[in-house]
């Protein structure tokens, strides 16, 4: 994985001058990781209009559409920067969904699935997972993606090293527990 992240903003750049086999390989990197933290995200109620894979989808192509106006300041951007599209594409759904909701009317509580990624979203609500969101805006970017890769993709210390440009393992480690600490000051 560390290879790859270290070639992300040479295949963006050659995206950017038009390169379609540099767009495929960057869709084929992000695909996977994308579909495997979006799972379970959008909630079971809204599934019905939109599934989950086909948002990651769609959100890939269009963050590669949008790629001339992306400036990534250090590897591991680019993959806040698609996390931040997925989560918008999620939350706009959720929009669409309630504003369609006078027709069929949602249930008062949704039941704990533990076999789903949003199994803590269902089990301490949308307020907790918001309160957090807002803590994790709060970080300076270093920080921000260093929670992200860490906790959202699980990324190991030596990958998020070579993505933050870190000097070593121990140093990705530091930075995401400082990053951590300071997530949880801010959520308390």
């Amino acid at each position: 994985m560390a290879q790859n992240l270290e070639s992300t903003a040479t295949l963006l750049a050659k995206v950017r001058a038009g390169d379609l086999e540099a767009r495929d390989y960057l869709f084929k990197l992000y695909l996977p990781m994308l579909q495997k933290w979006a799972h379970g995200r959008l909630p079971p109620y809204v599934r019905d209009l939109s599934e989950t894979a086909d948002m990651v989808q769609n959100t890939l192509l269009s963050a590669m559409n949008k790629i001339d106006s992306f400036q990534p300041h250090r590897e591991g951007a680019f993959v806040a920067y698609l996390r931040t599209c997925l989560l918008n594409n999620i939350r706009m759904e959720i929009r669409r969904f309630k504003s369609k909701k006078d027709k069929t009317q949602l249930p008062d509580t949704e039941p704990v699935d533990p076999n789903t990624a949003n199994a803590l979203e269902q089990a301490i609500g949308m307020e907790a997972v918001e309160n957090y969101e807002q803590a994790l805006m709060s970080l300076p970017d270093n920080a921000k993606e260093a929670v992200i890769l860490r906790i959202e993709f699980g990324y190991s210390y030596p990958e998020i090293s070579a993505a933050l440009s870190c000097s070593s393992a121990n140093h990705a480690r530091m930075v995401v527990t400082r990053a951590i600490y300071k997530l949880t000051q801010h959520m308390s």
